[in-house]
């Protein structure tokens, strides 16, 4: 059991690696501190940099317990802390969910987020011209990934199911793709894909996390 000190998370607003550790702390039931940091700005600060020496986000900091990367804080917060249980039991079921964040991270980010999301959303919400055809290439690779997602993820089958740390991983991330139109139109193509994350994103945790757009 973890100690009794709150942690700290430490990200930016709209960083969709923040997001998923939000949704892992929210779906845990862990009351935690939030810290503001924009790792895009030139100046990132000092004592943020002795957290973390790349300047990313997120970070969690948790009495003296410092830990940064998505995958070991949505790890540490489902091991460390009482709450359900966010990683399956059995061999081919936690390798089934390592998979998926895997492919999330590998292949999925790229083209759904610094590709479709910040040109053909976030960039012109500031007010700064996108890439169209940055837009249009991660569309074409988001293909491939659904259509490899649409086999691997498990549609629930009931209503009081519980998410893994891979539903928690991959939810936030097509959220911001299908702030697209084109990306709604290339999910609804994918009915399971479709069903999957419909019932994530129905979830309490989802929708008071999910950040907005500016």
């Amino acid at each position: 059991m973890a100690e009794t000190t709150t942690p700290i998370l430490h990200g930016y607003r709209y960083s969709v690696y923040a997001w998923i550790a939000r949704l892992v702390l929210r779906e845990k039931g862990v009351a935690h501190g939030w810290r503001e940091i924009d790792p895009f700005v030139p100046d990132v600060p000092d004592q943020y940099r002795a957290l973390h020496p790349f300047g990313r986000v997120p970070v969690l900091v948790h009495g003296d317990f410092v830990l940064y990367e998505t995958v070991a804080i949505a790890r540490y917060v489902d091991e460390a802390f009482a709450g359900p249980a966010l990683q399956p039991l059995g061999a081919r079921a936690r390798a089934r969910m390592q998979q998926i964040v895997s492919v999330a991270d590998s292949y999925a980010y790229r083209p759904l987020i610094r590709q479709v999301f910040a040109h053909g959303v976030f960039r012109p919400r500031l007010g700064r011209l996108g890439d169209v055809a940055e837009v249009g290439a991660g569309l074409d690779a988001a293909a491939t990934v659904l259509d490899a997602l649409d086999r691997l993820v498990a549609v629930p089958d009931h209503p009081e199911w519980t998410p893994t740390l891979a539903d928690l991983h991959l939810a936030p991330m097509l959220g911001y793709f299908t702030a697209l139109a084109e990306g709604r139109a290339m999910l609804a193509r994918l009915p399971r894909l479709s069903d999957w994350f419909a019932a994530v994103a129905a979830r309490a945790a989802y929708r008071e996390t999910e950040p907005g757009l500016p």
